[in-house]
């Protein structure tokens, strides 16, 4: 019999874990301090920070500061107690409910602990056995989990190939007719958080008539950045009332802690009292709900914060093309700078970006995508300024031609993991 843990160390803590002596606090694990913002500490040096999807400001908005507080002092950290079905609801939770549907359009939404758990459970709740699954292969790690515990089919089709999309359709439908039984569920984007490219709502509802699926959409970067109003890229397209199930999570635009999903009360209501992550887990504590209606108050009240969230990101995003970066095909206020180089090349870039040009942005490289590429991933907010996105272009600016000059191949990387 082999020993489970004997396994796990031989493994070498996995394709990112296997680098963890010299990255723990530093590449993996960094911490970051003082007040959230545009520019915070990191190891004792003010940076400015492009790696937290604070998108609207409000994670320390003096409004928001106040109510968390005055909840906290109120309601403590442990009301409700138990579960929502048992004794952990409140007319609160409730109200956080209703407005969150009347926001989407949609007649009735639930409430959740938190987005990742959210959308695993979600998925499980709504598909059996019989049910097919076709979803976007560019899908956020919480999707593929979900569809983990999915013991019916499932079919994926190239990130946002609505020719491919159809493929995929006709043989979860020939699946469907040969069981006689089951359904076929679309898992899609808002805005895809690697990329940030929309997926193609408008396409993908067209062909909801022809092959009769139902549509689930993750949107956590889109609520409150896209649409007229901040409702999200359903808005955005013009599309949101096709849009069967609409879900999103409060760590994005909101700052906060916990996720929801919209649609027909119907739906809703057996969603209510069969997904088992929230019937067997606590209810949201009361401040976090509290807080939570404050945010979304300042989303639907305050446009001025969106707007000018998306003037940074134009600016930004303006500013790397002229300079002749790569950003893709992002149309959200994401913004991924594409580069070639290897992981030593990028490790050394980071360095150089964060030691001496005081920027902290979030990096991507192999196993995560493949070999040869590097993505930094930068996310703006309506907190950042003129001064943060010009020092910023400058400090991208002096880097890549370092790292086209082949001088990061050759630079000695520092174990930079602190003491443990």
């Amino acid at each position: 019999m082999a020993d489970i843990f004997d396994r796990l160390l031989k493994n070498s803590g996995g394709p990112i874990g296997q680098h963890r002596e010299r990255a723990h606090g530093y590449f993996a694990f960094p911490k970051l301090e003082g007040e959230i913002g545009n520019r915070m500490k990191f190891r004792g040096k003010e940076m400015i920070v492009w790696s937290l999807n604070n998108y609207l400001g409000l994670a320390n908005h003096p409004e928001i500061r106040k109510v968390d507080g005055d909840a906290a002092a109120q309601f403590g950290l442990a009301l409700p107690m138990g579960a929502r079905m048992m004794s952990g609801n409140s007319v609160h939770h409730e109200q956080l409910e209703r407005e969150l549907a009347t926001f989407e359009g949609k007649e009735d939404a639930i409430l959740f602990n938190f987005g990742y758990q959210g959308m695993v459970s979600l998925i499980d709740v709504l598909c059996s056995r019989h049910d097919v699954i076709v979803y976007d292969a560019e899908s956020h790690a919480c999707i593929i989990d979900g569809l983990r515990l999915h013991v019916g089919h499932s079919y994926v089709y190239k990130h946002n190939d609505i020719e491919d999309l159809e493929k995929q359709l006709q043989r979860a439908n020939a699946i469907i007719e040969k069981q006689k039984a089951g359904g076929v569920l679309v898992i899609t984007e808002g805005v895809f958080g690697m990329a940030g490219d929309q997926g193609k709502l408008k396409e993908i509802v067209s062909l909801k008539e022809k092959y009769g699926f139902r549509i689930l959409l993750d949107d956590a970067h889109g609520f409150g950045t896209l649409g007229k109003t901040g409702a999200g890229a359903g808005e955005e397209q013009g599309v949101q009332d096709q849009i069967d199930l609409y879900f999103s999570t409060f760590a994005k635009s909101m700052a906060s802690i916990g996720a929801f999903v919209a649609g027909p009360k119907a739906i809703i209501d057996y969603i209510r009292y069969n997904i088992r992550s929230q019937i067997f887990a606590k209810s949201l504590p009361m401040p976090l709900v509290m807080g939570n209606l404050k945010r979304l108050d300042m989303l639907r009240s305050q446009p001025e914060l969106k707007d000018k969230l998306w003037s940074n990101a134009m600016k930004l995003q303006k500013g790397l093309k002229e300079k002749g970066f790569d950003i893709g095909k992002t149309d959200s206020v994401v913004t991924p700078v594409y580069m070639k180089g290897g992981v030593e090349e990028a490790t050394a870039m980071v360095m150089d970006l964060r030691e001496n040009h005081g920027i902290f942005c979030s990096i991507v490289v192999y196993p995560v995508i493949p070999k040869g590429h590097i993505i930094y991933r930068l996310i703006p907010t309506a907190v950042h300024t003129d001064a943060d996105i010009n020092a910023t272009l400058e400090a991208f600016e002096a880097t890549k031609k370092k790292l086209d000059a082949g001088e990061y191949k050759v630079a000695a990387i520092p174990d930079m993991a602190e003491s443990r």
